[in-house]
């Protein structure tokens, strides 16, 4: 019996092996096309899935219909924009924070020919005088902040209305609030007696016996 090997190195465990009828036996690499990739188990048929919002979870039927008109839009139009807008519709309340007269006034310094958008609410800040005349659209509008945008000569849109003035979003500016500015965020990470943290403690009261002591204040010795 004679063994022949072909010239190109090859894996045993997917070559072949070809008999003839002179005992002489010849093994052979497998062509290109033979898929030389090896699956994986995967565990219930795989359990990855997509965690990210494809509807809201309000029944405000208003939104509904704000979202059936962007998915429309997204569908026929291709517009990032309008994914970008599609996509926070889904938002829960906390992930659409409101947005300031004062950080408004600011983001459109320059761009007052634009279109402002914001995919929450507009509130009013009285440490502003002096409002530009700005064309805002968003969810909802305070009732002061509507007041003073219009007595400025401004306009307060709503998203059906932005939807037939630049359905790409062209001449617009996409804005949000400030999402990490919640109370409650203060109180989140390492804990407050670590060293170096800056985290905000839950204290019951501010008065002279809590956390006023001696490791809590510099003003105390020192602070952890």
């Amino acid at each position: 019996m004679v063994l022949f090997f072909s010239t190109k190195p090859t894996n045993f465990s997917s070559a072949y092996l070809s008999f003839s009828h002179k005992n002489n036996i010849t093994l052979t690499a497998p062509s290109s096309s033979y898929n030389r990739s090896q699956g994986i188990d995967l565990k219930a048929g795989g359990k990855s899935k997509k965690t990210k919002r494809t509807a809201p979870k309000s029944n405000d039927v208003y939104l509904k219909l704000l979202v059936k008109l962007y998915r429309f839009l997204v569908r026929r139009t291709g517009s990032q924009f309008n994914a970008v807008v599609l996509k926070r519709l889904f938002m829960s309340k906390v992930n659409k924070p409101p947005l300031s007269l004062s950080r408004l006034v600011t983001f459109m310094k320059g761009k007052e020919d634009k279109i402002a958008v914001v995919v929450g609410t507009i509130t009013d800040d009285i440490r502003v005088y002096e409002v530009p005349a700005l064309k805002v659209t968003a969810l909802r509008f305070t009732e002061t902040v509507r007041a003073r945008i219009e007595k400025a000569g401004g306009e307060c849109l709503t998203f059906d209305q932005l939807a037939l003035r630049a359905p790409l979003g062209q001449n617009t500016v996409l804005l949000r609030g400030p999402k990490n500015a919640r109370e409650a965020v203060k109180h989140f990470g390492p804990a407050p007696g670590v060293p170096h943290s800056h985290t905000k403690p839950y204290v019951r009261s501010k008065g002279r016996k809590f956390e006023r002591a001696r490791g809590r204040r510099n003003s105390r010795g020192f602070r952890v």
